[in-house]
């Protein structure tokens, strides 16, 4: 049996047609509005290998005051891994060693929490291929 199209019901159909349109449109910039951005909190991946840049903003290797001596940083890495564990490498002139600490971390949209092994908690932030932080008064900058 064949329907009539024409009449009362085309009418109405057709006198929804534009809330079908306004719902779509809706719908699609409720998606888009949704949808992560590039650099958005959860597509951080702070994970990699980072060379020390700089010491209290001055480049390394860099003389600096901590605690009443003054030190010469040669070099430094800061490596996150991908396990919720962080270690932290620092070369002092008149040392053959690295001075090392290890930490364990979580992220928490671009800024990671640290509590060391033996010591205390800090706090880090990435940015892109940056990773900063601030330990014993001293702001540190790695680079991946």
């Amino acid at each position: 049996m064949k329907l009539n199209q024409s009449g009362v019901e085309g009418k109405r159909h057709e006198s929804f047609r534009p809330l079908r349109v306004l719902l779509a449109l809706a719908a699609a910039v409720a998606i888009v509005g949704c949808k992560r951005q590039p650099g958005a909190a959860g597509d951080i991946n702070p994970t990699g290998h980072y060379a020390l840049i700089s010491v209290d903003g001055k480049p390394v290797p860099a003389t600096v005051q901590h605690e009443g001596h003054v030190l010469t940083v040669k070099s430094g890495a800061f490596l996150i891994n991908s396990d919720g564990s962080c270690v932290s490498q620092i070369f002092l002139s008149g040392r053959d060693v690295p001075i090392e600490v290890k930490a364990a971390y979580t992220l928490q949209g671009g800024t990671l929490a640290m509590k060391w092994q033996g010591a205390g908690t800090t706090a880090g932030t990435v940015e892109g291929d940056t990773f900063t932080m601030e330990n014993e008064g001293m702001v540190f900058v790695y680079r991946k």
